[in-house]
């Protein structure tokens, strides 16, 4: 009997076997692996995810994934002619968590770019063992014009991040090539914003940084897997809403993941209230359900904007999988 690649992989992918998954990275492992907890990431994991990028990522301990931020400290960000700072949504990332069979491990990427600086990350990515899942917009209107690339790999956590080190490392994105972040502002999110009222509306918890507020909320509800871990909101599976401006002139931009039959419900909640649709893909591949990624941008009444994010949050669990997202 003779296999093809892709039953090769699948194969692969099923018995935990190191060495042939990532070479064979084009193919899309389909078979599911053993349902179970994700294995936790050592501490000589962790290391050498800092020493290859020469900055100190955060572990959650809950969902044992490991990230790295990247913020894009060199750009200087501006929407509708408004300056706009980094953490409102300019931040790219890269995570690194176990499989379910702890045989071998994945990496996410969401990268910050400059048009100029999509092809040759392209290029240095897969010269280094590295796949390209998906490129686009996430924003309208934004100066200078910014794209996003997520990035991923299978391998052991080492051989894996060394490879995306060795990608980025004559790049804008690299830790080392940043400049730092500059003073702390003025005035915090928490300063600026009702934080409590806004909490309230949406029936989640805003996290604060630097001038913004933002909420991150995870799939819960969802069992998604990839190359064989499973996806949670610290590897990317998640909705998302940020707020910079002022109370009474605020930005709002976010993204929001849905199973299929959820997409247009989502959009004709988000157009109701008046928040535009910027982009509709996929950010992964060969994900199991396969998850759609919406971002969307609104400007006005932070609490106003806050109601059109919780209009859309109400349609997820609604309309075939999962359960209502109530906070």
């Amino acid at each position: 009997m003779t296999f093809n690649r892709r039953q090769l992989l699948q194969g692969a992918a099923a018995l935990g076997v190191a060495g042939i998954a990532p070479l064979l990275l084009g193919e899309r492992a389909q078979a599911a692996p053993p349902v179970g907890k994700t294995p936790p990431m050592s501490a000589a994991d962790m290391a050498a995810i800092d020493a290859a990028m020469g900055k100190k990522g955060t572990y959650n301990e809950a969902q044992a994934t490991y990230t790295v931020a990247l913020p894009r400290n060199d750009l200087k960000m501006s929407i509708r002619g408004d300056a706009i700072p980094i953490p409102f949504g300019f931040g790219g990332w890269v995570s690194v968590k176990r499989t379910l069979d702890g045989e071998t491990a994945v990496l996410m990427s969401d990268t910050v770019l400059l048009q100029e600086e999509v092809n040759p990350l392209i290029s240095a990515a897969q010269s280094n063992g590295l796949e390209i899942g998906a490129i686009h917009n996430h924003f309208f209107y934004e100066e200078p014009r910014i794209v996003y690339m997520h990035i991923h790999g299978m391998d052991d956590p080492s051989g894996l991040i060394t490879r995306y080190a060795a990608a980025l490392k004559s790049t804008n994105l690299f830790p080392a090539n940043q400049p730092p972040a500059g003073p702390p502002p003025v005035k915090t999110g928490k300063d600026i914003f009702d934080v409590a009222a806004l909490d309230a509306l949406v029936k989640y918890k805003a996290a604060v940084n630097g001038p913004t507020i933002k909420y991150t909320i995870g799939r819960d509800d969802l069992h998604v897997l990839a190359m064989g871990a499973e996806m949670t909101a610290a590897i990317g599976l998640n909705t998302w809403a940020a707020f910079a401006g002022t109370p009474d002139s605020a930005h709002i931009a976010g993204d929001i993941a849905m199973l299929e039959p959820e997409v247009n419900p989502v959009i004709r909640a988000l157009r109701k209230n008046n928040l535009e649709v910027v982009a509709l893909h996929h950010h992964m591949l060969g994900d199991t359900p396969k998850i759609i990624f919406l971002h969307y941008y609104g400007t006005g009444a932070a609490m106003t904007l806050a109601q059109g994010f919780r209009a859309a949050l109400d349609e997820l669990g609604k309309h075939g999988g999962g359960m209502k997202m109530n906070g």
